[in-house]
């Protein structure tokens, strides 16, 4: 008699309906993923792009072309897609333009190399191909780059307007380029050039009027805080005032904490309460002291100070924003104060040229302006609508972020597809001398990185293809800087020539950060999802009994005695 096989006993390693899923399927799954990210964001790509409306669960709505911006109000949740939602921040974050040429590029990459993978080509040799190609595509930009001499301030500053216009050009704004471009390129000049920290530039949005009504005050200038009564009684203008900026309560407090005072006699209780008053008194008189004329604080100043400061012609302002009462100290000096004894004038108090309180649009503006050691600026935009000016906001960073990375690099080179076209050519030539499956990788990387000129020209509505094959046939016979002209009647031109400059760091991290998330996304090739985390979060659950507890008493009644 044949001896039965032993029972292999089952083995439970998950938890009941965890959805897993493995294999080329999964792997060619995410790829798909990955593509429907990138079709959302290709028609915003260049100087012809569109715009999209967002409107979010609240029914707000944001108009915006910004790849970081769209992908952040999407709310993506398929776990590979993520993948290229983060490589669009961290280029937001690092360089400031390029988030939808990363997006498109990541794609790109993965569709070129799905025929392979379907084929049984093994991710690994995909893996290893795709950072020799993108290696390659790092040292050509390297070579190639044009570096600007900075000791031409007039040359330089040139430079940087270009490169302003470029990131511009594919933006809401591109019809006031000239304006804009020279205000961002005086404002990140404005800064401290070792620093170059772009949080000192504020910017402050005002509906109503036009585009060219937008303004640049070198210094500070923020809206005009709640006041009480008395503020209207102060003056509103100084010339070389001394200003203290304090992070001290000016105001008379009921008492936060349920606290209990015995007293014995109504003298004992007046007592308490002209101990009060000294103390707010003292410290006005000790700021008054200090000849400070304009007194600034993070904290509330409330209508007694108020109305005392008026009685002795000082302007103050309580309730200032951090970020604001920082870009003054930046601007006018001295430092922020969190006592008001022992303030030294010539150490804690800073001045500037001219303060005044100005009406801009609707509101009204604290501004200080001919600051000793402005380090700070502040961008006033005005325009129609709301949606508007916060996509100028957005315009206007990515412009910001680009130039401050021209003024510490100094190396650019031609946009509008033009060095995408010469790495492709480039990489192609190079694989000629690659053996083995890593040739058709190499080959597929290449062709990958037409994407961005191929996209150009469809959102231009160009035929693409013509454009390509001309553009292939100058890069052959040496033409590097040839890119597409969205203008002309040929669809082509010399982009260093037409002055369509990036800085070469912008398309450095592109292509690493790109070429980084398709391998990153082609090396997983098992998704394990718990059906917990598909479930709206509820909170932390109660410990048992809770509910009795909370329920015990009610309805019954009072009890008797």
């Amino acid at each position: 008699m044949q001896r039965g096989l032993p029972m292999q006993p089952t083995v439970v390693l998950l938890r009941e309906g965890t959805d897993t899923s493995q294999g080329t399927g999964q792997l060619l799954s995410n790829i798909s993923a990955c593509l429907a990210i990138a079709d959302t964001l290709s028609s915003t790509l260049g100087p012809r792009g569109m715009d999209k409306l967002i409107v979010n669960d609240r029914g707000e709505a944001q108009i915006t072309n910004d790849g970081a911006t769209i992908l952040k109000l999407l709310d993506i949740v398929h776990p590979a897609a993520k993948t290229l939602v983060d490589i669009a921040r961290a280029q937001d974050a690092e360089v400031g333009d390029g988030t939808t040429s990363v997006v498109l590029l990541a794609a790109q990459f993965l569709k070129e190399i799905r025929s392979y993978i379907e084929e049984g080509m093994s991710p690994h040799i995909i893996i290893k191909g795709y950072r020799m190609a993108a290696q390659m595509a790092v040292d050509r930009i390297k070579e190639i780059q044009v570096s600007i001499d900075k000791t031409d301030s007039k040359r330089f500053r040139d430079l940087l307007i270009k490169c302003a216009s470029t990131s511009m050009s594919s933006k809401l704004i591109q019809s006031q380029k000239p304006f804009f471009a020279n205000m961002v390129v005086d404002a990140v000049m404005s800064l401290d050039q070792d620093d170059l920290d772009e949080s000192l530039i504020g910017v402050k949005r005002i509906s109503g009027g036009g585009m060219q009504d937008s303004m640049l005050i070198q210094g500070v200038s923020f809206k005009k805080t709640f006041t009480y009564a008395g503020a209207e009684q102060q003056p509103k203008s100084f010339k070389n005032p001394l200003i203290l900026c304090l992070n001290v309560e000016l105001e008379l407090k009921a008492e936060k904490d349920n606290a209990e005072v015995r007293v014995e006699a109504v003298t004992d209780y007046q007592a308490i309460v002209d101990a009060e008053w000294e103390i707010i008194y003292r410290k006005l008189q000790l700021i008054e002291k200090t000849g400070a004329k304009v007194v600034l604080s993070k904290l509330p100043i409330g209508d007694l100070a108020t109305q005392w400061f008026a009685d002795r012609d000082i302007f103050c302002a309580g309730r200032v924003p951090a970020q604001d009462l920082r870009r003054v100290v930046q601007a006018v000096g001295g430092s922020i104060q969190s006592t008001c004894s022992d303030i030294d004038p010539e150490k804690h108090l800073g001045t500037c040229g001219r303060f005044e309180e100005r009406q801009v649009g609707g509101e009204r503006f604290n501004v200080f302006e001919e600051c000793p050691k402005a380090k700070t600026c502040t961008l006033l935009l005005r325009g129609g609508a709301e949606q508007f000016i916060e996509e100028v906001e957005r315009s206007l960073h990515d412009a910001i972020m680009v130039v401050k990375r021209a003024v510490k690099n100094g190396d650019v080179v031609a946009g509008g597809g033009a060095i995408e076209m010469d790495l492709s050519a480039h990489i192609r030539a190079k694989a000629n001398a690659i053996h083995g499956k890593l040739q058709f990788v190499v080959l597929a990387f290449a062709k990958a990185l037409e994407i961005i000129p191929r996209q150009i020209c469809d959102n231009a509505g160009i035929d693409s293809t013509d454009v390509l094959n001309k553009l292939r046939m100058r890069h052959a016979q040496g033409q590097i800087w040839a890119g597409v002209d969205v203008d002309g009647a040929d669809g082509v031109r010399d982009n260093m020539e037409a002055f369509v400059w990036e800085p070469s760091l912008v398309k450095l991290n592109a292509i690493s950060s790109a070429a980084e998330a398709a391998c990153l996304i082609l090396s997983v090739d098992e998704t394990v999802r718990n059906p917990q985390s598909e479930k709206p979060s509820g909170g932390p659950r109660a410990p048992p009994g809770t509910a009795q507890r909370a329920l015990r008493g009610r309805g019954r009644g009072m009890p008797r005695r």
